[in-house]
């Protein structure tokens, strides 16, 4: 009798329901790959689908760190490699894309129209697949550069956005080939309409820096949090979400009091142009 529960039950649960659960909990794969730490601080992202072992890797600019990952991982039969990606063109993100493309040949370039080698740019939010169940879909966000694109990809009800150096945790990058309206239109509008559980993935690791202008601005429960985390990790990407990065992150909170005070205006365009000024200038 108690033989015949244990193969049906664990821990009160029916164990056709908990291999369901425990295989659906890992159908998205991710693995940081930092970049020049010590200088940039940058990472590229591999992302399986651990259904079919099909995987993307976004913006792996420095090729020395980030081939010999794949190449394990490729060779040991671990992933299916079917894809580049890059969040924008800047070498940074996208330079390595021909020295990759002479060691993992035939493989598509999607990324912005300025990308190096690109060879597919999907439309503002065309959506593809990546292995059997992850759907991806490009949010265009110019601004940092006009051909920025972010990542949102969607496995069941976990769901990630890769932002390259549009959105960071606690900050946002610069306007380089943008303005503050691009820039607002782009957080407060394309990202900030995802789900507030989406796990936040930047280009680089900045928010040690980031938190040191937050405080300036703003003195809250959250930035006050995020400072203690940044101060006591090394890496903070894939920790925080959208939710998070509205509590803190004062380019998504151009229309908080405290905020526009400390800018001394009151349009959220301008409160938008107006920190990043005062960030450019610390």
């Amino acid at each position: 009798m108690s033989g015949r529960v244990l193969t049906k039950s664990f821990n009160g649960r029916p164990l056709k329901a908990l291999a369901a659960s425990l295989a659906f909990s890992r159908a998205m794969h991710i693995q940081s790959i930092p970049m020049w730490t010590g200088s940039s601080n940058n990472y590229a992202y591999l992302v399986k689908d651990d259904k079919s072992n099909d995987a993307v890797i976004i913006d792996p600019a420095n090729p020395p760190e980030v081939a010999p990952v794949l190449k394990e991982q490729v060779d040991g039969g671990k992933i299916n490699l079917t894809a580049i990606m890059n969040t924008h063109h800047h070498w940074d993100h996208a330079g390595g894309n021909k020295k990759m493309l002479s060691q993992f040949k035939d493989l598509p370039v999607i990324g912005g129209k300025d990308c190096e080698a690109v060879t597919r740019t999907p439309k503002h939010d065309e959506t593809f697949k990546i292995g059997s169940g992850i759907t991806v879909k490009a949010l265009h966000t110019p601004c940092h550069t006009q051909d920025s694109i972010c990542w949102f990809m969607e496995d069941g009800d976990e769901r990630v956005v890769f932002t390259g150096d549009t959105l960071f945790i606690g900050g946002c990058g610069r306007f380089f080939e943008g303005t503050p309206e691009e820039m607002n239109t782009a957080l407060n509008k394309t990202l900030a309409s995802l789900p507030d559980d989406t796990k936040v993935y930047p280009g680089h690791e900045y928010t040690k820096q980031n938190v040191k202008f937050l405080t300036t601005v703003l003195q809250t429960e959250p930035v006050m949090k995020l400072q203690h985390f940044a101060e006591n990790n090394q890496q903070t990407q894939g920790k925080f979400t959208i939710g998070d990065e509205k509590q803190y992150n004062v380019f998504m909170r151009v229309n908080d009091p405290t905020v526009q005070k400390a800018t001394g205006k009151t349009n959220e365009v301008d409160v938008m142009g107006a920190l990043r000024e005062m960030k450019n200038n610390m």
